[in-house]
């Protein structure tokens, strides 16, 4: 028979998979999102940050983008490194320090696969973030619509909803205002006056006077509106076009204010945070499997289409799994040949994939169930799949949450229902066992494995003995029948 899992090398597989679940990738580097970074990195999590290869931040003492062109720099206590490959971007995370990286389409996502990612670029509209992205995807501020393009919308505007968290729907749309700073809103704002190339002629945390000259655009003077602490400005060399913002200064002149990330940006962080974690909680990490596409054999006809209670014999499971909560499964996913079963399935919430080869055994239909779940797989963003079948039309809703809640709390690899003595199905297998329910063939089901390692089983006891039983003849479905 086949060896038992060696559990040490599982528990590395977990713990490295704990650790790739505090990924994330921040897309932009400003003072915003620098501060969504700080919170995160102080809860724990691992952070890489993209930016543009000639970084646009006015707050640049608060910020990470720096790093892009000068190499390290530091935000409160905490230090952002620039990383050149993915061994940097490995080796700065693992020693606390936030990775910054010059990626401007953000193509990191797709070779690190972080369990999140957070779009905090903040151009008003969305510049390719995508709900699948990542297990948790976030947006913050207006262009992005909760549940279509991410998860979860942070509000970036201030005042009474900043940093809430928006599930459904939009932000507040961009007024081109900035919010009132000290009674001030676009005077604050130090913009380029000419097209060119910028120079400063004073330094953040300098205070200035209204009509005080700031810098240049090309040739072209800049000067302040108001009095009050240059809070941000733009780093010299870097090419303006007229109207640009390119500073600001704040009225209330709280020197210090300068170095410490904004109200705005905590605030926004705390949202950000907020989300991710009633995400996580609230999103389940085991995949349904339900299989219909057996051939009845034995039935001499499709068994599935028949009556039983009152409904189609496939229909039970269906209804059973539709009145479960939602923190059970992540996905669920109905292998069938038939057309009308499939139909329904969609019709209750189920990802459908056709088997249009049922001759080559049940294996056949696993192999493609797991090539339905390869993204999730990938990601790590599962913990096990529970399988099902759809001919045991006595099984409950409680039985099925109480074996996947079950084999959660017990740790181990596999679990299976069982009554009196006898396993039967659903079973749940590990994320551990993939390879070798790939490596099933013909007619050999998930019970070859359960059987190969008996002491990874966890085993729901039911009460009931005919939640177990299986329909393969007409005989079955007479009450009693075994």
């Amino acid at each position: 028979g086949k060896q038992p899992i060696n559990r040490k090398m599982s528990q590395k597989k977990e713990k490295e998979t704990m650790e790739n679940r505090g990924l994330a990738v921040i897309k932009g580097a400003g003072d915003l999102a620098s501060g969504i970074a700080l919170r995160l990195h102080r809860c724990g999590y691992q952070i890489i940050m993209t930016e543009i290869a000639v970084p646009t931040t006015v707050r640049r003492t608060v910020a990470f983008s720096p790093a892009v062109y000068l190499g390290e720099t530091q935000v409160e206590d905490v230090t952002g490194v620039r990383c050149h490959s993915l061994e940097e971007i490995k080796a700065a995370v693992s020693c606390g320090r936030i990775a910054v990286i010059a990626d401007e389409k953000a193509e990191i996502v797709k070779q690190m696969k972080p369990q999140i990612v957070v779009d905090a670029i903040l151009a008003k509209y969305n510049t390719g973030t995508s709900i699948t992205d990542a297990p948790t995807v976030i947006a913050i501020g207006p262009g992005f619509c909760a549940g279509t393009d991410c998860h979860c919308v942070v509000e970036s505007k201030r005042g009474h909803y900043l940093g809430r968290c928006i599930w459904d729907g939009l932000a507040i749309a961009n007024t081109g205002v900035p919010g009132l700073i000290g009674g001030y809103g676009l005077e604050r704002l130090i913009r380029a006056s000419d097209d060119g190339v910028f120079r400063g002629t004073v330094s953040i945390g300098d205070q200035v006077k209204a009509g005080e000259l700031v810098g240049y655009a090309g040739e072209t003077p800049i000067y302040a509106q108001i009095d009050g602490v240059v809070r941000g400005l733009l780093q010299d060399g870097v090419l303006v076009t007229k109207g640009m913002k390119s500073g600001d200064v704040d009225p209330r002149c709280e020197r210090k204010h300068c170095f410490t990330v904004s109200d705005k940006a905590s605030s926004i962080g705390g949202g950000v945070l907020e989300a991710i974690l009633c995400h996580q909680t609230a999103n389940p990490r085991t995949a349904l499997v339900v299989l219909a596409a057996g051939d009845s054999r034995r039935f001499e006809s499709n068994k599935l289409l028949v009556p039983v209670d009152g409904m189609p014999m496939y229909r039970h499971i269906l209804e059973e799994t539709a009145g479960l909560s939602k923190t059970v499964f992540r996905r669920k996913i109905l292998v069938s040949q038939y057309e009308e079963i499939l139909q329904s399935g969609t019709a209750y919430g189920f990802t459908t994939v056709e088997n249009r080869d049922s001759s080559l055994g049940v294996s056949h239909s696993i192999h493609l169930a797991l090539e339905a779940l390869e993204q999730e797989l990938e990601q790590g963003s599962l913990d096990g799949i529970c399988f099902a079948v759809c001919d045991q039309p006595w099984l409950t809703k409680k039985t099925i949450s109480g074996l996947v809640n079950g084999w959660k709390a017990g740790k181990t690899g596999l679990g299976t229902v069982s009554c009196r003595g006898r396993d039967g199905s659903p079973a749940v297998f590990s994320v551990d066992y993939v390879p070798e329910l790939k490596g099933l063939l013909g007619d050999q089901g998930g019970r070859a494995i359960l059987s190969a390692h008996p002491q990874e089983v966890y085993r729901y006891e039911t009460g009931d003995p005919r939640e177990l039983e299986d329909v393969d003849t007409r005989e079955d479905m007479a009450p009693g029948s075994r």
